[in-house]
C-alpha cells in the first residue's frame, strides 16, 4: 500500500456506506491481507478444509456467517500470532489513513478494538472469495 491505503480506503468509503457492517469490515480485511504473510499452501489447505465444513452443513455457496462453522473452524485453522499481529499491524496503518472518511473510520476502529472480529473478518473474505472463484 505505497499511500498507506488511502486511494482505496477514498474508493471503497460509498460502498462501504451501502454495505453492512459485516460485508464491509470483509472488504477492509481484504485490503489489509496484502500485509499477511498466509503461504499458499497453508491457505488453500484451509480452504478445502473449509468448504468441506461448509458443504456438510448444507449449501456450501449461502451467505457466509461471521460466527458460523465454516468460518470460525477456517479463522482457526490460519490463525497465529503473528499473522494476528501482522493483521493488526496493516489495519492500524489504515486507520491512520482514514482521516474524513468516517465509515472506514468507524469500521477499522471497531476491528481494532475486537481482534476476533478482525481476524473472522478476514476469513470470511477469503471464504468468499474462493467461493466465488468456483463460478
Amino acid at each position: 500500500m505505497d499511500d498507506g491505503g488511502r486511494g482505496v480506503l477514498e474508493q471503497l468509503e460509498p460502498l462501504l456506506r451501502e454495505w453492512g457492517d459485516g460485508q464491509a469490515c470483509a472488504m477492509l480485511a481484504l485490503v489489509a491481507r496484502e500485509n499477511v504473510s498466509l503461504p499458499d499452501d497453508d491457505l488453500n489447505a484451509a480452504l478445502r478444509r473449509a468448504v468441506l465444513v461448509l458443504a456438510s452443513g448444507g449449501d456450501p455457496h449461502r451467505e457466509l456467517e461471521r460466527d458460523g462453522r465454516g468460518v470460525t473452524s477456517f479463522a482457526d485453522d490460519l490463525e497465529t500470532h503473528e499473522r494476528r499481529a501482522e493483521l493488526e499491524a496493516a489495519l492500524r496503518s489504515l486507520r491512520a489513513n482514514a482521516q474524513d472518511l468516517p465509515r472506514a473510520t468507524y469500521l477499522l476502529d471497531a476491528m481494532l478494538e475486537d481482534p476476533k472480529l478482525a481476524w473472522r473478518s478476514l476469513a470470511v473474505a477469503l471464504l468468499a472469495e474462493e467461493l466465488g472463484d468456483e463460478d
